[in-house]
């Protein structure tokens, strides 16, 4: 085991199923590596459709308990869980950078920003209101309540391991759910601590069930056709997505889907120049441009073009490539050496269409997962960069002329999980905001995330909503009581 973690205690090497830490069946096991490295760090329990079939059982088994848990006690057992992730954030930031190779603050604003969750949550769970509807007729009283849904499937990405499993896991608890989670095989070690912690919460065996394995078709195959599973949640790419949604089809899962994003950032003449750089900066660059709402596609108007691409490469010049582990570091690796050849190819696919490498536009001597952070300019919508997610630290600028504009090339995509606009004009901010096609906007911001809103997409960017005050919906059943002969 890596000399920085065999000290942890919430190092978990092993599955959770019906409150028990168990091995694969057969002792297979997977490794975990740190990629800004290559090193192995441990080796962990690799397991398939069996396990995965038992820890339905176990969810199944848990959930008429639960269900039946006052509201008050799952809020007291959900708070008692956030309040142990903050006692030991420093440590589950240190075992999120090892394993996913982000610089440890970022990887501590990740897991404060996931128990945020927790909390939320922990406090909407005594807030599921009902309704009484006037009857139609005399006699009759019309009573509406909400339930559970039953058994919840959640599988998430190795971006965000911690955050992405804790706002999963924090409304299907809070609405009295029993879960079954597939945490990403390249970053299992987040999901893992957070189910030991989980368990001294007091959450009840069989509530939480934690199954990591390197086959995601065979696990997913089981959770999409059991028939105990009455809903599936997903983040992650739009095919996967789409692919779990037909599955689920046959049993007719509710499903919630956060999936692939190709954000536009619109960069007007009039934008707070600071400011503007600033958002572009976080939002392009943060987690080295590993992030589904990330601005995957800079629209810069004519006047400040030139001006915007000078400030923009004055800034990035300063970054830091390295290990996360480093505090000098700014920005870590990509997942995998496929990762970063992929980013590399499509931006040689742009520079042979024409676009100009202002910095940047090659792998990294760090090593084969670096890619360095890179502008382009002169990008066109003909290139890659432009239709498909890059998914890593590249930022093409566009340059556009009118609102109109600039309106059709944000919405000239599939996609449509979050866009930003940087604008001083107040009658810009409605009509553009307004006829982007996105879940969400953001006005003069890019951090835009957090537990209080409503975070999900349109068209081939998903369904649902996570956070907010909307977040339960999806784990709630709408029944009527129709009472009659009063």
């Amino acid at each position: 085991m890596n000399v920085l973690l065999k000290n942890s205690r919430l190092v978990m090497t092993q599955g959770l199923i019906n409150g028990e830490w168990v091995d694969a069946d057969q002792k297979a096991t997977l490794v975990v590596d740190n990629p800004a490295t290559g090193e192995e760090l441990v080796r962990v329990a690799d397991m398939g459709a069996a396990e995965t079939r038992r820890a339905i059982t176990a969810a199944h088994g848990a959930f008429p308990g639960w269900s039946a848990t006052s509201a008050n006690q799952r809020s007291l057992i959900l708070e008692t869980w956030y309040d142990l992730i903050i006692k030991h954030q420093d440590e589950l930031a240190l075992i999120l950078t090892a394993e996913q190779g982000k610089p440890l603050a970022e990887a501590k604003g990740e897991i404060v920003y996931g128990a945020a969750y927790i909390k939320w949550f922990a406090e909407e769970a005594k807030r599921v209101y009902g309704d009484v509807i006037p009857a139609a007729q005399a006699g009759r009283r019309n009573i509406v309540i909400k339930q559970p849904i039953g058994v919840v499937a959640a599988i998430t990405p190795w971006n965000f391991p911690s955050a992405m499993l804790a706002r999963k896991i924090a409304p299907a608890l809070a609405a009295g759910c029993t879960i079954v989670c597939k945490p990403a095989a390249e970053t299992p070690l987040s999901a893992l601590a957070l189910g030991l912690l989980a368990e001294q919460a007091g959450v009840p065996a069989g509530v939480i069930n934690m199954v990591v394995g390197s086959d995601a078709p065979a696990i997913g195959n089981e959770l999409t056709g059991s028939k105990w599973v009455r809903k599936v949640t997903f983040t992650g790419s739009t095919p996967v997505g789409k692919l779990l949604m037909k599955q689920c089809a046959d049993t007719v899962k509710r499903t919630s889907m956060e999936l692939g994003g190709n954000a536009p950032i619109i960069i007007f003449d009039d934008a707070d120049l600071d400011q503007a750089i600033n958002g572009a900066l976080i939002s392009k660059f943060r987690n080295s441009g590993q992030t589904c709402i990330c601005s995957n596609r800079l629209l810069v108007q004519s006047g400040i073009y030139d001006r915007f691409i000078e400030r923009l490469s004055e800034a990035v010049g300063e970054f830091r490539l390295g290990n996360g582990q480093d505090a000098t570091t700014t920005h870590g690796p990509l997942i995998t050496d496929k990762a970063a050849l992929g980013v590399d190819e499509k931006v040689q696919d742009a520079v042979a269409q024409g676009a100009r490498i202002v910095t940047g536009g090659a792998p990294s001597d760090q090593g084969s997962r670096f890619y360095q952070p890179t502008i382009l300019a002169d990008a066109t919508p003909d290139m890659r960069v432009f239709r498909e997610e890059i998914f890593g630290p590249v930022a093409p600028i566009f340059k556009f002329e009118t609102d109109a504009e600039a309106i059709e090339l944000a919405n000239s995509t599939e996609y449509g999980l979050a866009a930003y606009l940087f604008t001083q004009n107040l009658s810009r901010i409605w009509k553009v905001s307004e006829a982007i096609d996105f879940g969400m906007v953001g006005v003069n911001e890019t951090a835009i995330s957090s537990e209080a809103i409503p975070f999900g997409g349109v068209k081939e960017s998903g369904q649902g909503r996570e956070g907010s005050k909307y977040g339960l919906d999806d784990y709630l059943e709408t029944k009527l009581i129709c009472l009659g002969g009063l």
